[in-house]
């Protein structure tokens, strides 16, 4: 009989200890987000690409979001500067492990065909700690077309070359703007999302838009 209250009295000690030890794990832990960097629209730009990866290494960021318009300028745009869309594949070619990359309207699959990193899919699904991120071009979805999003959640988009960072119905809308070819008299510019802040930035390290997320 003693035997027996012994074990169930050690048996409800190492109970106590372990749940002790599970609650100071959930006390202490922590979500480790990543930091984004957000381009879209470099159109063939090498000058413009390699200003990317420079700012990609400044902020020290995790990954890097390309939104599509890689390579080609696109019938309705200019000529950025330095076109020069096979050096810009083999410059972003040395970020492939760092990259995570959606098609624009004016990417194909011949792009993909010298491309190292998938990026013929029309969306692609990112989560931010728990928050889930709809990451697409903008020619397919954007704010007038919205996809299925939960409260919380984001959507990313380029395409319109126009930065935007804001709240519609309890869901966030980033877009970086064009890094390349900016329309509105808007600056070159890029996204970062880190912790709970995103912005759209210029080269000069100012924040054009900027919103807290929930």
């Amino acid at each position: 009989m003693r035997t027996r209250r012994f074990i169930i009295y050690f048996i409800s000690i190492l109970t106590l200890i372990e749940l002790y030890g599970i609650i100071t794990i959930l006390q202490n832990w922590k979500v480790i987000l990543v930091k984004l960097m957000l381009v879209s629209d470099i159109h063939g730009s090498l000058y413009y690409a390699e200003r990317a990866i420079e700012k990609f290494k400044e902020e020290k960021a995790d990954y890097m979001v390309l939104l599509g318009d890689l390579l080609y300028h696109g019938p309705r745009n200019p000529l950025p500067k330095e076109y020069e869309p096979s050096q810009v594949l083999t410059l972003l070619n040395q970020y492939k492990d760092n990259i995570i990359a959606v098609r624009g309207n004016c990417d194909s699959e011949v792009d993909q065909m010298v491309l190292e990193f998938p990026m013929m899919s029309d969306y692609t699904i990112v989560f931010h700690g728990k928050r889930r991120i709809f990451v697409t071009h903008g020619h397919l979805f954007n704010e007038g077309n919205m996809p299925p999003l939960q409260e919380g959640d984001m959507l990313i988009h380029g395409h319109t070359h126009i930065p935007v960072a804001k709240e519609v119905l309890g869901k966030y809308i980033i877009n970086p703007g064009s890094i390349s070819l900016p329309k509105e008299n808007n600056p070159n510019s890029y996204g970062i999302i880190e912790n709970d802040t995103c912005m759209v930035k210029d080269f000069d390290g100012h924040v054009l838009k900027s919103i807290k997320i929930q």
